[in-house]
């Protein structure tokens, strides 16, 4: 990892972090699905579930990435990526990110049409079963995360400190040629990058201190973008506790050259930050100041998140009798 690879705080950054993590998913996941004689694809992805940022990596340390594809349904592939850093001085290896993403094959005739995955073969046995329920349980959270499709972010003028507009912020980048894969549409991890810029953005706007990236919770992809559009990026907090904060990206793509085709809603995610000192020990967020209605009604949501999450994180690490 380069010096041009680091956030404010010294750490590589989140987003680099993020694309490297789909780059990999894309690779494994394309090569399965090609591996039989039939239509040629590409896998695009759809989906990446909660990632953890378990441990920072530094600027220096050679980055290892490794993925395995763990489930395959009709029309999807399941793919778990873990991320390594490695001091090349001494040696010595740490587990950096764990994800899991999931992706659909296209034709490359036709980018519309999704073809079918050729099935993979399971190392043990139930592996199948395990895969199947958290593809349903993907399925059901995309579903729920529909209707929210609608929803912007507003600029207003004058907010107060510590409410959700004084530190929401946007993004506007026009796609280019570097951005997209060989069919013309964006590179998932492209997209990812952005979206935690925009939310680090964010959150060093409500904490006014140096922030980094704790978790990611279920990016979902809802439509190509493809090159020559103009896509906004828009954050928010939407829920504070005591130590991080939780800020919600959308990302809006307008087809500019293409009058047939309106705005739409591209993706959207959660985002998880924590606010640092400059000798990187946590610090307490500043509590947000939910003004409107649905502004309570989104901190209530995302403290339903942070308390299921954190009653997992405790399940997981309670003692086995």
């Amino acid at each position: 990892m380069r010096p041009d690879d680091a956030n404010v705080a010294g750490n590589v950054h989140g987003g680099t972090i993020l694309k490297m993590i789909e780059e990999a998913g894309a690779i494994i996941s394309t090569r399965h699905c090609n591996s039989q004689n039939g239509e040629c694809c590409v896998a695009a992805l759809a989906q990446v579930e909660r990632t953890d940022f378990l441990s920072p990596m530094c600027i220096g340390e050679v980055a290892h990435v490794s993925a395995e594809i763990t489930y395959t349904s009709k029309h999807s592939v399941e793919v778990q990526v873990h991320v390594m850093s490695e001091n090349i001085l001494t040696g010595t290896k740490k587990l950096t990110n764990k994800a899991t993403l999931w992706y659909v094959p296209l034709s490359l005739k036709n980018v519309d049409k999704v073809l079918e995955v050729p099935p993979v073969v399971y190392s043990r046995q139930g592996q199948e079963e395990e895969g199947r329920k958290r593809y349903e349980a993907q399925k059901l959270e995309r579903m729920e995360t529909t209707w929210r499709n609608g929803d912007i972010v507003q600029p207003v003028l004058n907010p107060e400190p510590n409410t959700v507009s004084y530190s929401q912020s946007s993004l506007i980048h026009l796609v280019g040629p570097s951005d997209c894969t060989l069919h013309g549409f964006v590179h998932g991890g492209v997209t990812m990058k952005l979206m935690d810029e925009v939310a680090g953005i964010v959150a060093a706007r409500h904490c006014k201190t140096n922030i980094v990236t704790a978790s990611v919770d279920a990016i979902n992809f809802y439509d190509k973008i493809r090159k020559g559009c103009v896509i906004t990026i828009s954050g928010r907090v939407t829920f504070t506790s005591n130590k991080s904060m939780e800020i919600e990206v959308l990302v809006d793509s307008d087809p500019v050259v293409d009058n047939s085709q309106k705005r739409y809603r591209a993706a959207s995610a959660f985002f998880t930050y924590v606010s640092l000192s400059q000798e990187g020990k946590s610090l307490p967020v500043p509590q947000l100041v939910p003004e409107t209605e649905d502004e309570k009604k989104r901190f209530e949501e995302g403290k339903g998140r942070y308390l299921q999450m954190k009653a997992k994180r405790q399940g997981q690490v309670e003692p086995q009798p």
